[in-house]
């Protein structure tokens, strides 16, 4: 009885791990390429001919001409990725906030109460390419002001990389910063 039962454990364990070690990352994987063909291959960011990122992971920009991303936890090193594991009521985590509001207000020439959460605060991945409307918005002005653009041509860009929320209920809206970066870089 016991060697009956140990051959039918190997069995199930053989047909299991073929099946769901093999056939059914396989099939996903599979799927991924015919269905979401972009994002099977990074979502590669192409510009001028070279790759230039991935429209899904946050990129440090520099100068008062382009749309800020999130902050990073980590430096928007992809092989850093993940939060700082500091907690709401952590004292360095708390001035770090204090310091962007005060930075992002005086940058944006806004109250600092009227500064967003996602401007303060890192993604959990530390890696996040978007923004809420509200804080691209908030950016408009500037970027426009900086590049010598009309307002209104600035507010179709961002509009142009606004993602509502996934199947129309999970979510936030989103602006993909890195698209929307990209996009101005197009337009000089």
């Amino acid at each position: 009885m016991t060697l009956r039962q140990l051959l039918t454990g190997v069995r199930l364990l053989a047909v299991l791990t073929v099946l769901l070690g093999v056939a059914y990352p396989a099939a996903v994987w599979g799927l991924g390429q015919v269905a979401f063909p972009d994002r099977a291959r990074g979502s590669l960011l192409v510009a001028d001919g070279a790759v230039r990122g991935s429209t899904l992971l946050g990129q440090a920009v520099e100068g008062d001409q382009w749309f800020q991303p999130r902050p990073s936890a980590g430096d928007y090193d992809a092989q850093a990725s993940g939060g700082s594991n500091a907690g709401p009521s952590d004292p360095d985590l708390l001035a770090a906030i204090a310091e962007r509001r005060a930075a992002v207000a005086a940058r944006e020439g806004v109250a600092p109460a009227d500064v967003p959460a996602d401007a303060l605060t890192a993604s959990a991945s530390g890696l996040d390419a978007f923004v809420s409307p509200a804080y691209a918005r908030l950016q408009e002005d500037r970027v426009a002001r900086e590049r010598g653009l009309d307002r209104a041509e600035v507010a179709e860009l961002v509009a142009a990389a606004t993602s509502g929320r996934t199947l129309g209920f999970l979510g936030e809206p989103r602006v993909n910063v890195v698209e929307l970066n990209a996009a101005l870089a197009a337009r000089s």
